[in-house]
């Protein structure tokens, strides 16, 4: 299988599982077209022409020919200097790793992160908050974002990965569009009444239960087992990075009794507590791994003949 032909993959399951409507995400490539066009010639060269056709800013092959063969896929949640010398040391070896695929993003995968936040607007609004509230809310927590990346040294491990010549990518949001999708159906279909039945739906999961005997377990941060769910939303496990803390209150008004989400900042969590809605933090590494092994399961569906899990991806494969 083509390296670009997993990078497309990848691309599709994402958008088959993206929690806005396709029309919004044909809009939204359509307005990335448009931006292109009114762009002056000379400024057109720092434009990253990916943005055309891939609605996921964080999810890029960082380096290597994209026609280049991959057999063997090294997957990790994090995949960095200390990954991508492990597997140079593998291939000196007699191993043929042909790609180093991590989940987090990577240079302009990591520098344009902020661009897929937008989508968690289309998902809150479809949880019932009003989306001129969430528009705003998300517009104040982008640009902080954006300042808070903005020194990182985004080029860093891509620099590795070149000088050792190991092909690079990441897939971060068209990840976990699957990881948000799944758990979304597995809540519908089982319907828990109480906190503590969510936190058992989850743990009926292999990355769950794997977690759990690891030391962490899907837990109720805000709440109690006992605490009865009301509406449920899954809204923090896709979009980029955390949303706005000031949320909350808005979730309050549309109803919701209880959020899923992979992880919680401690403003977050001070907020939902004051508008007593519930929250289970489903774990973040074992949610990112669910979002990694739907996608490997396509790949080795596709052609792509191993799976070599590291930096903290547990594989586990589905019928």
């Amino acid at each position: 299988m083509k390296l670009q032909k997993i990078y497309e993959l990848a691309v599709q399951k994402g958008i088959e599982n993206d929690p806005r409507p396709k029309n919004e995400i044909t809009r939204f490539l359509a307005d990335e077209k448009k931006v292109f066009e009114k762009l002056e010639k000379k400024k057109r060269e720092f434009f990253d022409s990916e943005r055309l056709k891939n609605p996921y800013s964080d999810t890029r092959i960082l380096f290597g020919n994209p026609n280049s063969e991959v057999k063997k896929i090294a997957v990790g949640i994090d995949f960095e200097s200390s990954e991508l010398l492990l597997v140079h040391e593998l291939n000196r070896s007699g191993e043929k790793i042909d790609l180093a695929l991590s989940h987090h993003p990577e240079g302009i995968a990591l520098a344009r992160l902020d661009a897929v936040m937008k989508l968690q607007e289309d998902l809150y609004s479809q949880a019932g908050v009003p989306i001129n509230i969430i528009e705003k809310l998300m517009d104040k927590e982008v640009a902080r974002v954006v300042r808070g990346i903005h020194p990182i040294n985004h080029q860093k491990n891509i620099d590795i990965a070149r000088i050792l010549r190991i092909p690079y990518a990441c897939i971060h949001t068209a990840a976990d569009n699957l990881a948000y999708r799944f758990v979304e159906k597995l809540i519908q279909k089982k319907k828990p009444r109480v906190v503590g039945e969510v936190i058992d739906v989850l743990l009926n999961e292999p990355e769950y239960r794997d977690s759990a005997k690891r030391g962490v377990s899907p837990i109720a941060f805000v709440g109690s087992k006992k605490s009865r769910t009301g509406k449920i939303v899954v809204t923090g496990f896709t979009g980029g990075t955390s949303g706005s803390p000031e949320v909350y209150e808005s979730m309050k008004h549309a109803g919701i009794g209880t959020e899923i989400a992979m992880h919680m900042k401690p403003e977050a969590r001070k907020e939902a507590e004051k508008h007593h809605i519930n929250v289970v933090i489903a774990g973040h590494i074992a949610s990112d791994s669910i979002g990694m092994n739907l996608l490997c399961d396509a790949f080795q569906k596709a052609g792509v003949k191993e799976i070599l899990p590291m930096g903290g991806f547990t594989r586990f494969r589905r019928k």
